[in-house]
């Protein structure tokens, strides 16, 4: 596609007839719904509520939603529910449409004319001598604005590219930056359990991850093996924190000086699966059950 082109195209989605506000929405009235449809997007599993007039739409069904990047065409994700009015007055979009024929043709287009402005805002990227690392682009349904997604070491002053890309693209224009994760999300892969990461899988939000999650299960801290293809630790070492928590309850810490049979041994492992633990000192090593060692502790629970 060359830039003639694509720039001629850029004027007819400009043409494109917009939707125009109610009597209802002028006079700043919030609307009620029969229905609430939930709705997901390509980009996250998480799902958004949207007004509907009937009952007619089916999970699967495509339709074209009103969100705040713009028009954007979303999946319905669950069946729909009669309307209840929000206790906290926040007010609730509407679904447009369905999605037609027409819509899924242009939202193919789009995405090939995505591409086509990912390289060229690389060009200018480059051209600025700006330290920004572009990893997406995206318009919205209506090609009212593109977004361009980025991550950077640290904040980037981007004002003369918006300049010249409002110029190229004569459209609104959005640069969003994004951090090692998000951008993991975006990219997607393959982690080191051999499946396709979390994040790009069905995490909608992430979650705070320290180390010392992988200290309260024991893992040995190389900071190489714990961390994802982001560079961060790996969302993974949340999901089983809580139960290592309960299963380390009145436990003694590692190292920890312990008495057994009248002799001073000092705790070098434990396994809270099979709950054994090894203990030693300098004449002896042993191996020996919690019930054994802490016969105070009740783990039949456990």
């Amino acid at each position: 596609m060359n830039q003639k082109n694509f720039k001629e195209q850029e004027k007819e989605g400009k043409e494109r007839p917009q939707r125009r506000p109610n009597k209802r929405e002028e006079r700043g009235e919030q609307r009620t719904y029969p229905y609430i449809a939930y709705v997901s997007f390509r980009e996250s599993k998480k799902i958004y509520s949207f007004g509907w007039d009937n009952n007619d739409l089916k999970v699967g069904d495509l339709v074209v939603v009103e969100t705040v990047r713009g028009q954007e065409i979303g999946t319905i994700a669950k069946e729909c529910e009669a309307f209840i009015a929000n206790p906290n007055g926040m007010e609730i979009k509407p679904i447009l449409r369905k999605a037609s024929e027409q819509d899924m043709k242009t939202s193919r287009v789009n995405a090939e004319r995505a591409k086509e402005a990912m390289k060229i805002c690389s060009e200018h990227i480059k051209r600025l001598g700006l330290d920004m690392n572009l990893i997406e682009a995206e318009y919205t349904l209506d090609r009212s604005k593109i977004i361009f997604v980025y991550v950077a070491d640290e904040r980037v002053d981007f004002r003369e590219l918006l300049k010249e890309l409002a110029a190229e693209f004569k459209c609104r224009i959005e640069l969003r930056q994004v951090g090692p994760r998000n951008k993991s999300k975006i990219v997607g892969g393959l982690g080191m359990c051999g499946m396709e990461t979390c994040c790009s899988r069905f995490l909608n939000d992430f979650d705070v991850v320290s180390i010392n999650m992988a200290k309260n299960q024991l893992l040995a801290l190389n900071i190489q093996k714990l961390s994802g293809q982001c560079g961060k630790l790996m969302c993974c070492l949340k999901y089983e924190d809580s139960q290592y928590k309960k299963l380390r309850e009145g436990l003694p810490k590692l190292n920890a000086q312990i008495e057994y049979k009248g002799n001073k041994y000092r705790v070098t492992s434990m396994n809270v699966l099979l709950q054994q633990a090894k203990i030693e000192n300098k004449e002896d090593v042993q191996f020996l059950d919690f019930k054994e060692l802490w016969p105070d502790i009740d783990f039949s629970k456990r």
